[in-house]
């Protein structure tokens, strides 16, 4: 089970030339500014990257004014390839990973591979992951659950890091998630 003092969201490359050709864009920018809203809440830290900015622009702006000053720059697909997110990821201690971000069947999947090999916790939020294709989103899915990831969904995640329906941080949660 998730744990708000063990988890730390991951963002993957939700920039805005890439958000263009995603299957469901809307969906996915929904699920995502949902699922950052709510680790936001529940103070749990938040780590995200760019692939490629020069060549792929900037984060979507409607996801960058939630997400925490800055990201990290990536060329390598899997997040686990930049020493600069490996340190980051590191350096906050955490053993479980929530996944967001796109697209699933390279830089998620990837990404997922190399965190479960390097025996961290991986949850993939399934609504908040996408791809060009419907078929690809699904490949990328099935991949990281097959290797040990979890997939679960941004109303699942945020309701098992509260664990009770109480208090002011389950009221918070709440208005993001209806």
């Amino acid at each position: 089970m998730l744990e708000t003092d063990r988890a730390v969201l991951v963002v993957v490359d939700m920039q805005v030339k890439l958000l263009a050709v995603m299957h469901q864009r809307q969906r996915l920018l929904d699920s995502a500014a949902r699922l950052i809203r709510g680790m936001t809440a529940l103070e749990v830290p938040i780590l995200w990257t760019e692939q490629n900015p020069a060549g792929l622009g900037p984060t979507a702006p409607e996801l960058a004014s939630l997400l925490p000053p800055a990201a990290i720059p990536k060329l390598a697909f899997s997040c686990w390839g930049e020493a600069a997110f490996r340190d980051a990821l590191q350096r906050l201690g955490r053993r479980q990973v929530v996944l967001a971000g796109m697209e699933s069947h390279v830089c998620v999947c990837q990404t997922a591979l190399d965190l479960l090999q390097a025996s961290y916790e991986v949850h993939v939020a399934t609504d908040a992951v996408s791809s060009r294709t419907a078929e690809n989103r699904q490949v990328g899915l099935d991949r990281a659950a097959a290797a040990g990831a979890v997939l679960t969904s941004t109303e699942a995640a945020l309701f098992e890091l509260l664990r009770v329906a109480q208090g002011p941080k389950f009221k918070a949660v709440l208005k993001i998630v209806r």
